[in-house]
């Protein structure tokens, strides 16, 4: 299992501080939400934040993008420490050509879909990208409910990605815990986004508590 906490979680008053400790727990990649209050409700991180805690670890930078046409930016992203950029199959005019942008420039390429949208609507693109995101929330806001229904879209996809035999990654993000952490890992998630269940308390023992976790699928 990989663990991505969210910095959306964080201290923003101390940000830079809060990646380390995730770093030298033991997180895998460092997720960072970018919202442009257009196609979510809420602003968040920008170009000039990521380029700053960029120097604060060697760990991947696994940057959502809940932008509207996020094409735009693709190339301005790997500038400033991107390694997997993921983009809204809700977003997207032209969604391959944006993951050929995001492939172009270097970087891995996640799309995803937002808990009211068809598992379906993803699967043509699987064999094109490295990693497909099911939003568990309503995009836009930290610290949600998980939503119970999407487990079933974890599933789904997770069948589908072994059906095609292909390396894909399956990604979750929102509301995850210690508690339904285990239910989710079985659905077939193999990349975990946790926010408040990573900076909230103990951060080394948060991490620990998550990178312990059994990883087989046996629902899916």
């Amino acid at each position: 299992m990989i663990l991505s906490p969210s910095i959306l979680s964080a201290d923003f008053s101390a940000l830079g501080e809060d990646i380390v400790k995730i770093d030298k727990a033991g997180a895998d990649y460092i997720h960072i939400d970018v919202m442009d209050g257009i196609f979510v409700p809420s602003i968040s991180f920008g170009m000039p934040v990521i380029k700053s805690i960029r120097k604060c670890t060697d760990k991947v930078f696994d940057v959502h993008l809940m932008i509207d046409e996020p094409i735009r930016y693709i190339e301005e992203f790997k500038k400033v420490g991107a390694d997997i950029i993921t983009v809204h199959l809700e977003a997207c005019k032209d969604v391959d050509a944006t993951i050929k942008a995001i492939h172009d420039a270097g970087c891995k390429a996640g799309l995803s879909i937002k808990p009211k949208t068809p598992t379906e609507a993803i699967f043509p693109y699987l064999d094109k990208i490295d990693m497909a995101l099911i939003m568990t929330v309503e995009p836009g806001f930290g610290g949600q409910a998980f939503l119970d229904f999407t487990t079933e879209k974890i599933v789904a996809l997770r069948k589908k990605i072994d059906e095609m035999g292909l390396e894909c990654d399956l990604e979750i993000d929102g509301g995850v815990n210690k508690e339904n952490i285990d239910m989710l890992l079985k659905a077939g998630a193999d990349v975990v986004v946790a926010g408040s269940a990573v900076f909230k308390g103990d951060v080394a023992e948060n991490v620990k508590f998550f990178k312990e976790r059994n990883t087989r699928h046996p629902l899916a």
